[in-house]
């Protein structure tokens, strides 16, 4: 706890309260618990192979288009195949499409897999594409049109060929590809049963097809028979939506799941300990931070409180003291292994709750401000006791947090309806590991409504990488955008996140960097 002397006392009784908390959810180790009851893995009286797996929220819905949502794809990938996808090393690989070329440098060609069928027996073909990819180009509304909107049209050569048509060159096209968003969706079925329907009674070509989903507790696949791929490994898929880490941690040690996500540090050698399951950890890319207004009216529109708020958060304690040193520090959404890092904002913080008072003074605000700032609870780890520490470390400087909490689902409408207050806290993935993904939202047209952030500069910037095939100059226009947005502070990013999970010892687990759950990478012992 040395470390949290230099951030005042009120920030010391709030993390001693947090940890407590923590603690609190767990009950001491003991060696009585019982052994984990067959409900996951084989089922004895049915024979049946079933998964149960345990997420912090409940999917969005089955619209692939218009979420942003990692635990919703990592869902999907189950009953989505795209045109091409990422093993585990994030290599590209066919799936969909069996092979494809640049015809010119605006052409990409597709030759489709022949013999695919949708779960309602749909055939697969070059039509399906067509929809998929021009609804998710052309209809702005949309989570994911700013990803999709460079495919200016997708022509049909035969019901297995395509060539998409793009409106630049396209450094990160197969990346776009294998992606949340690209998903195959059932065009025939769609325009006959109406997109309600679908959503409803979502069809796919993958290896798992819907079977009910109860929102809010659980969603339930089941084999696809008829899967063009490997036989599926499993009968039965069951996701169950259970916020609170104390009953996921309870879940996974009674049996009742085979897998939770989003363990809390604090019960990692609890699980461990545990007869019948044990613990598995890994990098994500999934960067934390605060996305701040600089709308006109508001006190954030300043860049010198936005210093000040970056200045008094000592990211480092929160890694420490909340994640159990799980994570690192950033101040770039562009990681190492994404394609433009900057070395140089990775590890990195600008702790001084001193000069933060100052900046305060200096931006005519002598006496403090207050803002107000959205959190999710229940859907990162630790994202309640991250945002609460937060508000203790901003009040120790003299800026007096308003702090809302909301389930997943709560937080979603509002950020879609963009009706945020100064700061919210959200944590994002980067999909195409790439530096495009990680600036879609600074981007002055996406910013609208969000941070409001608009400069020219970085738009420029980010238009020429966006078709610039030169890997070296792609290289240091991100990285110089990198610079400017750690300077201009729309968003200040805090740390990026490991995923823990709690396994049972009946199957075999390895967490995937991009955190998909492929289930049938997950096997029975």
């Amino acid at each position: 706890m040395k470390r949290l002397a230099s951030i005042g006392l009120a920030v010391i009784l709030a993390l001693s309260g947090l940890l407590a908390g923590c603690t609190s959810t767990s009950a001491p180790q003991t060696t009585t618990e019982q052994p984990p009851a067959q409900t996951g893995g084989d089922t004895a009286s049915s024979g049946e192979k079933v998964l149960t797996v345990a997420s912090g929220n409940d999917i969005e819905s089955f619209d692939i288009h218009n979420h942003n949502n990692t635990s919703t794809e990592a869902v999907h990938v189950n009953m989505f195949n795209y045109l091409v996808k990422k093993d585990r090393n994030q290599q590209i690989q066919p799936d969909l499409a069996v092979s494809w070329e640049n015809t010119d440098p605006t052409t990409w060609r597709f030759k489709l897999r022949e013999g695919v069928k949708f779960h309602n027996g749909d055939p697969f073909t070059a039509a399906d594409v067509k929809f998929t990819l021009e609804r998710a180009a052309r209809d702005n509304t949309l989570l994911e049109y700013g990803n999709y909107k460079q495919i200016k049209e997708v022509k049909i050569v035969d019901d297995h060929t395509v060539d998409i048509i793009t409106d630049g060159p396209q450094p990160v096209m197969l990346n776009r590809l294998s992606r949340l968003g690209s998903g195959m969706l059932p065009s025939k079925y769609i325009q006959e049963k109406g997109w309600d329907e679908f959503l409803n009674k979502p069809v796919g070509t993958g290896p798992y097809k819907f079977s009910e989903w109860k929102k809010a507790d659980r969603l339930i696949l089941v084999k696809n028979d008829d899967y063009f791929g490997d036989k599926p490994k499993w009968d039965k898929l069951i996701f169950r939506a259970i916020p609170e880490d104390s009953t996921r941690v309870a879940e996974l040690l009674t049996g009742g799941v085979d897998l939770a996500v989003n363990i809390p540090p604090t019960d990692m050698q609890r699980i461990d300990d545990n007869q019948g399951t044990h613990t598995a950890s890994g990098p994500t890319q999934r960067v934390m931070q605060l996305t701040l207004r600089l709308t006109d009216g508001k006190v954030t529109a300043n860049p010198k409180v936005r210093e000040a708020i970056e200045l008094a958060i000592d990211k480092q304690a929160i890694v420490d003291n909340l994640l159990g040193g799980g994570a690192t520090i950033t101040r770039t959404r562009v990681t190492p292994g994404n394609f433009g890092a900057d070395p140089d904002l990775y590890g990195k913080q600008l702790y001084d709750p001193e000069r933060a008072k100052q900046l305060l003074a200096e931006a005519g605000y002598p006496n403090g401000i207050e803002v107000a700032m959205s959190s999710p609870s229940g859907r990162y780890l630790k994202d309640k006791e991250t945002a609460e520490l937060i508000a203790a470390m901003l009040g120790e400087v003299g800026i007096k947090v308003k702090l809302e909490f909301l389930e997943w689902s709560k937080f979603n409408e509002k950020y879609k309806g963009k009706t945020f207050g100064e700061i919210f806290m959200i944590a994002y993935a980067n999909s195409m590991f790439d530096g495009s993904l990680a600036f879609d939202r600074i981007y002055s047209e996406r910013a609208k409504g969000e941070s409001d952030y608009t400069n020219p500069e970085v738009d420029k910037l980010l238009d020429e990488a966006e078709t610039n095939m030169n890997p070296e100059e792609r290289t240091k226009q991100y990285q110089k955008v990198q610079q400017i947005v750690a300077e201009d502070r729309p968003v200040i990013y805090l740390f990026q996140t490991n995923a823990n999970f709690g396994v049972s010892d009946r199957i075999n687990f390895e967490p995937r960097l991009d955190e998909m759950l492929f289930a049938d990478e997950i096997t029975l012992k």
